[in-house]
């Protein structure tokens, strides 16, 4: 008759236990370059980053001490202990790695004014071949967050025309670095398109709760912002701006259109 042997959980229990507050520790300074710097808020809502980062997190800190608890054994010579030890540290840094490299790809890049919305543009969504034609005074992938942008004028019908054939086989006029612009110069344009803030509380009698905890966050009243439509990835948006700067001061989960 065979014989089940007996397994000392004790030591595995307690370096998968420390394994795990490793994971922990690693996991929050990924916390900290995801939601602080590639994705502040709104960003982590409106283009995915909070679920990317618990995906991230659930396959890279369990996986890791979950493998430790199991290869983990005191008999083993120390040699292959630690061997075995550092391949999984090996394999969880590698999927850390791969994690946060997709989520880099993923992020968003810039807000752009495109003509009468901003929309979210993120690093997948620009043609890497036309970076070199962004304006050199801007940063086309910048890595410490999403930059605010405006869409230079079109130099001809053209122009115009070639962009709206290649916007219909979806890159955005946005992710067009050719176009980018500061944007302080098209502050003009987006008071143009911008209306009173009265007008969206008008417009969702029902959802006034709510405005009016936005508007409050902006230390303003209501008769001193106005409003824009936003477009993320797959959702819709509201910025609320500066009347006189166009300056971005809040942003609200609401479909204005």
């Amino acid at each position: 008759m065979f014989k089940l042997k007996s397994i000392d959980w004790a030591p595995r229990l307690k370096a998968s236990g420390l394994h795990l507050l490793i994971s922990l520790g690693v996991a929050a300074l990924a916390a900290t370059l995801v939601f602080v710097i590639w994705y502040p808020y709104p960003y982590r809502v409106i283009s995915g980053g909070q679920e990317l980062f618990l995906i991230l997190v659930a396959v890279d800190v369990l996986l890791g001490p979950l493998i430790t608890l199991s290869v983990f054994n005191l008999k083993k010579p120390s040699r292959t202990l630690k061997k075995d030890l550092a391949v999984v540290g090996l394999l969880q840094v590698a999927a850390l790695a791969y994690g946060l490299w997709t989520m880099s790809l993923a992020r968003p890049v810039h807000l752009v004014f495109e003509i009468d919305r901003f929309r979210v543009v993120h690093a997948v969504d620009v043609p890497l071949e036309e970076l070199a034609q962004a304006d050199p005074r801007i940063q086309a992938l910048p890595l410490m967050g999403p930059s605010l942008l405006t869409l230079r004028p079109f130099k001809s019908e053209n122009e115009k025309m070639e962009a709206t054939m290649a916007a219909l086989q979806g890159i955005a006029l946005a992710a067009r670095p050719d176009l980018w612009l500061p944007y302080e110069g098209g502050i003009s344009s987006v008071l143009q398109v911008a209306q009173p803030l009265r007008v969206l509380k008008a417009k969702f009698p029902d959802r006034q709760a709510q405005i009016d905890e936005a508007v409050a966050k902006t230390g303003r009243q209501t008769d001193a912002l106005m409003y824009v439509p936003m477009v993320g990835r797959d959702t819709f948006w509201t910025v609320f701006i500066d009347p006189i700067t166009a300056q971005v001061l809040a942003y609200l989960p609401l479909d204005p259109f």
